[in-house]
């Protein structure tokens, strides 16, 4: 046991104040007596919300604030969504654990319409999410992708002003605010594939800190852990960023994983799908496999549109 406060960092909107409030309600369950302080930290996505993220530097705008305060020993962990975690992290530091996944699936509000598929011909889509963006032109691309960011409350009071028709959210963080209710339906995978690691959090710390490590222990979820790497096993086959469109889901039963994995041209108009099954103590391979076959279909097109 710490014979000080856990200092647990974390971004400042309020959908990361929620979900860390939950994994410090976690740690504590699982350390009784532990005491805990929450560091706020601005990163650069906080302050820049008039810009797609693929144009202002991608998914480390969410973290390198966070990772800088590990370096500096001001935080002993920092809490993320594990879908805005970059690929290959800073040297000295990992990811020590990662809790039981929420519901990855995108969430659709509209006031217009139940689903993305009944919305009315040339109805506008809010997002500035290149993958939702992409599987939205893919199956409507009679409809109009419209830029959308700010955090969920921002995103669903532009809908409501009419700024859009529509929007995505993922339902995971409706959930963790309490806001479910105002999705009008939830988008099955079929027709909107998460994002990497979507649903799930992870907790970030320095790479030796055995202590800080321990305490992560008992929260950790094993099935989620390995579907999460396998999914980021296919990324890192495809040197994905918030500038590459990119889907995939690891699903676990029994001892067997399955991965879907899309990659788009960002306009929707091609796509290209592969799949991988196997032992549960492949999962990686089985990712890196997913990942090197949506490389091999796109070929030249991917390295032309898609880097």
């Amino acid at each position: 046991m710490l014979n000080r406060p856990l200092r647990i960092g974390t971004r400042g909107s309020p959908m990361a104040l929620a979900q860390t409030g939950m994994v410090r309600d976690k740690i504590v369950a699982a350390n009784p007596g532990l005491e805990t302080e929450l560091v706020v930290v601005t990163t650069v996505a906080d302050k820049i919300l008039d810009r797609p993220l693929s144009e202002i530097g991608g998914k480390g705008l969410f973290t390198k604030e966070l990772e800088q305060a590990l370096y500096a020993n001001e935080v002993d962990v920092a809490v993320h969504s594990m879908k805005d975690v970059e690929t290959w992290l800073p040297e000295g530091l990992a990811i020590a654990c990662i809790l039981e996944r929420d519901d990855p699936r995108d969430a659709f509000l509209s006031p217009h319409a139940e689903t993305l598929l009944s919305l009315p011909e040339g109805a506008r889509v809010g997002t500035s999410s290149l993958r939702r963006a992409a599987q939205v032109l893919m199956h409507r691309p009679d409809l109009k992708v419209v830029p959308l960011r700010g955090n969920a409350n921002t995103r669903m009071r532009k809908l409501e002003s009419g700024e859009c028709d529509a929007t995505l959210l993922a339902l995971a963080g409706l959930q963790r605010l309490s806001l479910e209710s105002m999705a009008r339906s939830v988008l099955p995978v079929e027709t909107m594939l998460p994002a990497v690691a979507q649903g799930a959090l992870g907790i970030e710390c320095r790479e030796n800190d055995a202590e800080i490590r321990a305490l992560l222990a008992p929260i950790a979820c094993e099935t989620t852990t390995i579907a999460v790497g396998a999914e980021r096993a296919l990324l890192a086959e495809l040197d994905g960023s918030c500038r590459t469109p990119i889907a995939a889901l690891a699903q676990i039963q029994g001892d067997r994983l399955r991965i879907d994995g899309l990659l788009f041209l960002p306009d929707g108009s091609q796509h290209w799908a592969a799949s991988g099954e196997g032992p549960v103590a492949d999962a990686e391979r089985i990712g890196r496999e997913a990942g090197a076959a949506l490389k091999a279909q796109a070929g030249d097109t991917y390295t032309k549109h898609l880097q």
